[in-house]
């Protein structure tokens, strides 16, 4: 049995998973934790992380420091935003220098692979229903495509909840024009990205990380996170477009005090709600299966 911290430094959040790795599996989880840090904030526009996004990164790690020290391994994974900044290895050598975790910025095959095999890691083997595994991040979409646990198709988009929100939603609420250039933008994102005979061929969809846990929350009123509810709902796309509606339809202020939504959640949640529709529409699904198993469970089992 062997202890591994991983932390997941994303373009909206900072993720903390510390578990007990046993014969290939995860055993126990000890701690888990998520926090807004919006490192990616501004990027797709200046190209570099802003000192701002980065000291607020920093003030989260200094709240992990003392779990991620009992680990016998401590990693940090780092996704689309350090990746695509001027200045993203100086940022993760400083991780590495300051708290000890080994640093492993990911190139997309990478991040994708780990978070299809989160997400499948307890699944059936056996089973060869092709599923797609969608991380909407905050910088980048990650669309995989596989049966049982092996990885076959896989794409990074440049669609995520922070990089969209900025292009596109510049009111308060969001005017309808502004929704509809974002679908539209998603939508050809995706396109380009994904063969149609690949999109066909797909017959279940898991979607991981913030954008789906907060809907399958907000759509069941869950007050506080209760994540065993929230791992295994599944949210149809009715459901998901009412819900979509009615965030949009209400200014930030009030979207914050929506039931199930953690507040530092709610200047993306549109476009997430968004996104996560333009992907079911794209492979002709009508629901997707949320799960609390993504690229933190996948680092966890690849460098445990």
């Amino acid at each position: 049995m062997s202890r591994v911290a991983v932390v997941d430094i994303g373009s909206n959040s900072t993720r903390l998973l510390v578990c007990e790795i046993k014969e290939g599996r995860v055993v126990d989880e000890l701690d888990r934790r998520s926090n807004v840090t919006r490192l990616g904030a501004g990027v797709d526009s200046a190209g570099r992380l802003a000192d701002d996004a980065m000291d607020r990164v920093f003030a989260v790690l200094d709240q992990y420091r003392e779990a991620t020290a009992g680990a016998e391994r401590a990693v940090a994974v780092l996704t689309s935003a350090v990746r695509d900044a001027g200045n993203g290895r100086e940022f993760a050598d400083e991780v590495q220098r300051r708290y000890g975790l080994e640093p492993h910025v990911l190139k997309g095959e990478d991040e994708a692979r780990l978070t299809f095999l989160g997400a499948t890691s307890e699944r059936d083997p056996s089973d060869h229903t092709p599923t797609l595994v969608v991380d909407i991040g905050g910088g980048s979409t990650e669309l995989v495509i596989g049966t049982g646990h092996e990885m076959g198709f896989h794409v990074s988009t440049q669609a995520g909840v922070v990089r969209q929100t900025e292009r596109h939603l510049h009111s308060d609420p969001p005017s309808d024009a502004e929704l509809a250039a974002l679908a539209d933008d998603v939508q050809a994102i995706f396109a380009d990205a994904v063969p149609e005979d690949v999109r066909a061929g797909v017959g279940h969809a898991i979607a991981v990380a913030g954008t789906a846990t907060q809907l399958a929350a907000i759509a069941q009123h869950l007050e506080p996170y209760d994540a065993a509810r929230v791992h295994g709902y599944v949210l149809a796309d009715e459901e998901r477009s009412r819900l979509l509606r009615e965030l949009a339809a209400v200014p930030l202020a009030e979207r914050e005090r929506t039931p199930g939504l953690d507040p530092a959640r709610a200047p993306t949640i549109v476009a997430g709600a968004a996104i996560l529709g333009e992907v079911l529409h794209a492979f002709g699904l009508d629901a997707v299966e949320v799960s609390e198993h993504d690229i933190l469970r996948g680092a966890a089992l690849e460098f445990g």
